[in-house]
């Protein structure tokens, strides 16, 4: 089924609306003859160097998934390969939310940011691109045991709860990624973001949950290393996809250090090398520690804590009852006596469920400028609302056609005529509704009704909190506009420049052999005496044919160039060194 600017698939079929809304186009014809060289150097060097320091997993991933090293991965023939392994993948607009990201995880989809970084940032960008997510991910998700671990991630990260700060910073690091990509961005506005993400960090406050589960996912799924301190083995997207950062976590000045739960307590940098990296003894471990973090969330907590991090979040969560009544909503207070919620109150639209299904005549229509109630046992008696049967409600008066006055344990008190009571299907009362009703607070009024009815949650406690609705069907999460992206070009008007690069591409795939590529690199020398990966191009097809005056011509240039700009020389030098031997080639 084709719609939306993708191929869909049965996985992909099972996504909500609020993620395909970050699916875009890939657009695969709009990737240039130079976006395809970038590719294939940095996969070429890869391969050739991950081969020796990267898990098993890698090199057996790029044949399961089907990525080549020269040609940039066609999204369409990825989930053709992908969904042998249970995933899918789709062209995202590059960063997304955190929360979005993990979900997708969550649903066995690879998120893919389709743009490419541009030559000058060849060796490593803060920006998502194909290179870091196609040949970092998904490589390793061919491992059954890191896959199961990719997606339950996705699970319990997405229900991570965060701080206003989180999406400040959330944004910071979006803008420096779109900048730095940004063709002709000066250097000052570039630096000018770099400060502003490093003030952030600096001033983040206690760290919120998202904020400490994306240090896992960041020592983890990104720059994760496997095996022992004394010999580990890249694993990682982050460093898979970095020619600079894959050799250099592999020297003594990259500190190795043991996986615990303490890595979600370790901060990372964007912007620089990591000075230490985690090292976990196998991916089964990841998935032990993971969920020692999972216990230690409102996700499983629930509480007075996990309350107040949702007020403080001020978006949308859900918190669950005793009874697994699940109410959705923007927290905004809460009265607490002995360190135990007593009332909360949600701000604005909110729903009530039950299992994650909307609870009929509970919606958003129905609770539009928000949902108060009292949680916990009612004074004096020792058995709570949710345990009571229809003979101990009926002896306190709890019963349809009632008025009543129940006074809970802390000073709510909540008054008024029962009209009926719903129940969930193990028969437990989960929702009283009154009419002509007052809830007050030593006192004060909470809430008084005239016309409406009001609905009391029932429960003794919060037994869980997390981020996002209990029932996707019950908000409108439709909330984001596609950027147009970087890559713009069209390749029916390619720059001279790109013409090149198309000539030697052609000719290496044998689609146009009659040219002279002593000319067209005499061409690049006078026009373009800056460029470098074309000459190398043209240096791999002359070594190969045994043509020694072009290839000494080409490294008598390539020396020019480093003398002229010392900080390409490791990768001019990494290129002529792949040219020969033949480095080892996927399927």
């Amino acid at each position: 089924m084709t719609g939306k600017g993708y191929e869909s698939n049965p996985i992909l079929d099972k996504l909500p609306k609020h993620l395909i809304q970050y699916i875009k186009p890939q657009n695969y014809e709009t990737y240039t003859p130079i976006n395809q060289a970038v590719w294939r150097y940095v996969m070429r060097k890869n391969v050739a160097y991950l081969s020796k320091v990267a898990h098993k997993s890698y090199l057996e991933g790029l044949r399961k998934t089907g990525i080549s090293i020269d040609n940039i991965p066609n999204m369409y023939g990825m989930n053709r390969i992908l969904k042998d392994l249970g995933w899918a993948a789709v062209a995202v607009d590059g960063f997304i939310p955190p929360a979005a990201f993990m979900e997708f995880q969550a649903y066995n989809v690879l998120v893919i940011a389709s743009d490419i970084r541009q030559l000058e940032n060849i060796a490593y960008t803060p920006a998502p691109d194909i290179i870091h997510e196609g040949a970092g991910h998904a490589p390793i998700i061919g491992n059954p045991e890191y896959s199961a671990y990719l997606r339950r991630f996705g699970e319990i990260g997405c229900k991570a709860i965060s701080s206003a700060k989180d999406f400040e910073l959330y944004e910071a690091v979006r803008h420096l990624s779109i900048i730095k990509e940004a063709k002709g961005t000066a250097l000052e506005e570039i630096e000018k973001a770099e400060k502003h993400i490093e003030f952030l960090q600096e001033n983040m406050g206690e760290p919120s949950e998202m904020a400490l589960i994306r240090n896992l996912h960041w020592w983890t799924v990104e720059y994760g290393l496997i095996g022992t301190v004394e010999d580990p083995k890249i694993y990682g997207a982050g460093l898979l996809s970095s020619i600079g950062e894959s050799q250099w976590c592999m020297t003594d000045k990259v500190k190795k250090l043991p996986y615990s739960i303490d890595a979600a307590r370790t901060s990372f940098d964007i912007t620089k090398p990591q000075p230490q990296l985690f090292v976990t003894p196998d991916f089964a471990f990841l998935s032990q520690v993971l969920e020692d973090f999972a216990n230690t969330m409102a996700l499983r907590r629930g509480g007075l804590s996990g309350l107040q991090k949702l007020i403080t979040s001020k978006e949308l969560g859900t918190i669950e009852l005793s009874t697994g009544l699940q109410v959705s909503g923007n927290f905004e207070t809460l009265i607490e006596h002995d360190g135990k919620p007593i009332y909360f109150q949600t701000k604005g639209k909110s729903a009530l469920a039950f299992r994650e299904k909307e609870l009929v005549g509970q919606d958003i229509n129905q609770h539009e400028t928000g949902f108060g109630s009292p949680i916990g046992r009612l004074k004096g008696i020792n058995i709570p609302i949710e345990e009571m049967s229809p003979r101990d409600l009926k002896a306190y008066k709890i019963y349809e056609g009632e008025v009543v006055s129940l006074d809970f344990t802390g000073g709510i008190n909540v008054t008024g005529k029962i009209v009926t009571g719903t129940r969930n299907l193990q028969g437990r009362i989960i929702l009283i509704t009154f009419e002509n009703c007052k809830v007050t607070h030593n006192g004060k009024i909470l809430f008084e009704s005239n016309n409406e009815l009001y609905n009391m949650a029932i429960g003794e406690e919060i037994v869980s909190a997390y981020h996002g609705p209990a029932d996707l069907k019950s908000f409108d999460l439709l909330d984001h506009t596609l950027s147009t992206g970087s890559l713009s070009n069209d390749n029916t008007n390619l720059s001279e420049l790109e013409s090149y690069y198309k000539l030697i591409r052609d000719f290496r795939e044998g689609k146009n052999t009659i040219i002279s590529r002593t000319k067209v690199f005499q061409e690049i020398q006078l026009k373009y005496p800056s460029d470098w990966l074309l000459p190398i191009e043209i240096y791999e097809l002359a070594e190969k044919s045994g043509d020694k005056v072009l290839t000494n011509s080409i490294k008598i240039h390539l020396e020019t160039i480093k003398q002229k700009q010392p900080n390409l020389g490791r990768l001019i030098d990494d290129g002529l060194e792949l040219a020969s031997p033949e480095p080892k080639t996927t399927a």
